[in-house]
């Protein structure tokens, strides 16, 4: 079977991953099954700078096809923050706890309703290919109080008015039709499914 590295050490990340690409006909891979433990510096100027940085450092230190994601949050109210510093926005270091604290926090003093977004790119590095981006967005607004045990990051406090729902009150079938992630993954999964086939017959 092939191989499918998930550049990601993020239990909640690889849990929806996996969920959406298993059926693929490919063994995914995560860095814990080979013992990697790459720290990339997220120093890129966009989320697609970011994820090609992981996707590529994975690559190169395993040899296998790779899927790498960088993520964030916009929040209008914000200017878009904390966009590629949602994993280390406010006082560090950080919890996931003491960010979403952080977030409301800054946006105590702004009119409602906080209307923000969920933002994900997916690169996929293969040996002797060009790198492949694909990307997904999901809108929603910031509530004030936390909602819902499940998800993770600012999920709880991340509302679906359609749905009446945050992020964290989802089922993982639910989240993975509509997530940023979930969007962009499916972009992903053509793109994977024609990779493996002239890979491997090359």
């Amino acid at each position: 079977m092939k191989k499918l590295l998930i550049a990601s050490n993020n239990r909640g990340k690889l849990v929806e991953i996996l969920a959406l690409l298993g059926d693929l006909g490919l063994e995914l891979i995560t860095p814990a099954d080979l013992g990697l433990t790459i720290d990339v510096l997220e120093d890129g100027q966009t989320y697609a700078e970011n994820a090609a940085k992981k996707a590529q450092a994975f690559l190169e230190a395993s040899g296998l096809p790779t899927l790498a994601d960088d993520s964030g949050l916009e929040v209008d109210a914000l200017g878009g923050r904390p966009g590629l510093h949602s994993n280390r926005f406010g006082p560090q270091p950080s919890t996931e706890a003491s960010r979403r604290r952080y977030l409301l926090e800054m946006l105590q003093d702004k009119p409602r309703p906080w209307t923000a977004r969920f933002r994900a790119l997916i690169a996929i590095a293969v040996p002797g290919r060009p790198m492949q981006f694909t990307e997904g967005v999901c809108e929603g607004e910031i509530i004030p109080e936390e909602r819902g045990q499940g998800g993770f990051g600012y999920d709880p406090l991340f509302y679906l008015p359609a749905l009446g729902k945050t992020m964290a009150e989802l089922s993982l079938e639910e989240k993975n039709r509509l997530s940023h992630r979930a969007r962009a993954l499916m972009q992903a999964r053509p793109i994977l499914q024609a990779l493996f086939e002239d890979w491997g017959e090359s």
